[in-house]
């Protein structure tokens, strides 16, 4: 499609157009993006990795739904880290230079009976294609949906469109229950009978929890890891995680495993291995956007990833 055009051209045919972008929740933002051949082959549970321009650095990006028809995938990103901020300060109209995708493993879906989806903050974005998966494959689906407060509460109406019952939780209490999502995972462990299966998408530390509620009723558990990545392909080794005493990449083993087989002492540990760079790399560029001195070549810092 872009051999037959000018250099220049051909970079600005190449790159994927944002067609659209709303915040959905204070820092949150959800990007509609033409990808003709990523939509087409998207399956729920698979990521791409994104790059912004030629020295941006590769961050993974769970794709929240596609389109097949119309040629775009949806993302929705945490401003958490430099990539993320900048990505966020973009609008429809602006382009990003590399999209690769879909990458990944797609979730396994059948129909096992009932299944408890726990989405917490921007994981319920990451959980949502999973979750309408699974409804649409015959099981009773129970959802919970977590945030810190109300702001943070999100896709609560798509979630509950695909889910037979939605719980919602707040950690103040300002909406629905107050209280962790793991306190309501909790309480349908003890008064469900049958539960076939837990996913859980979110913060490290949740699904850890949740890792340990479900090992002691004994029920499947899937959780999705998103470490640091770079290409995507298992080559680079960045995002090796321990599964069952085995080294996996969650790039292409994953990024959805077996809860109970994680080693979430190890998995933290990795992601914090570039924390202190990461947020050297945040305060340059906002250093750069209120005006500082700091230089306009990217920091060697750039490489660590910046995680959703």
């Amino acid at each position: 499609m872009c051999g037959n055009v000018s250099t220049m051209a051909r970079e600005r045919e190449c790159m994927f157009k944002i067609r659209g972008a709303k915040w959905i929740a204070p820092g949150i933002k959800r990007f509609v993006i033409e990808a003709p051949r990523i939509a087409r082959k998207h399956q729920a549970g698979q990521f791409v990795i994104l790059r912004l321009d030629e020295h941006g650095e590769r961050i993974p990006l769970t794709i929240e739904s596609s389109d097949g028809k119309e040629g775009t995938i949806s993302i929705v990103v945490q401003s958490v880290g430099k990539t993320t901020y900048q990505l966020n300060a973009m609008e429809a109209g602006e382009a990003i230079q590399d999209v690769v995708g879909p990458l990944g493993k797609p979730s396994v879906i059948e129909k096992f009976g009932t299944v408890v989806v726990v989405g917490g903050g921007v994981g319920t974005a990451l959980a949502y294609p999973t979750t309408a998966a699974l409804k649409r494959a015959g099981n009773r689906v129970l959802s919970i949906v977590g945030g810190r407060n109300r702001d943070l509460v999100i896709l609560e109406e798509e979630m509950r469109a695909v889910s037979d019952e939605l719980y919602v939780t707040t950690d103040d209490g300002s909406y629905g229950e107050k209280g962790l999502v793991t306190d309501k995972l909790r309480q349908l462990l003890e008064s469900e009978a049958e539960i076939q299966l837990v996913l859980a998408v979110g913060p490290i530390p949740m699904m850890k929890a949740v890792a340990d509620l479900t090992r002691e009723k004994g029920v499947h558990t899937v959780v999705s890891l998103n470490p640091i990545m770079i290409d995507g392909t298992g080559m680079c080794g960045g995002c090796r995680v321990l599964v069952g005493g085995k080294s996996q990449f969650a790039c292409v083993h994953g990024p959805e495993f077996n809860a109970h087989e994680v080693d979430f002492e190890v998995l933290m540990q990795r992601n914090r291995m570039y924390r202190d760079a990461e947020e050297r790399a945040l305060e340059e560029y906002q250093n750069r956007l209120r005006g500082g001195r700091e230089s306009e070549e990217p920091s060697e810092c750039l490489v660590a990833g910046d995680k959703q």
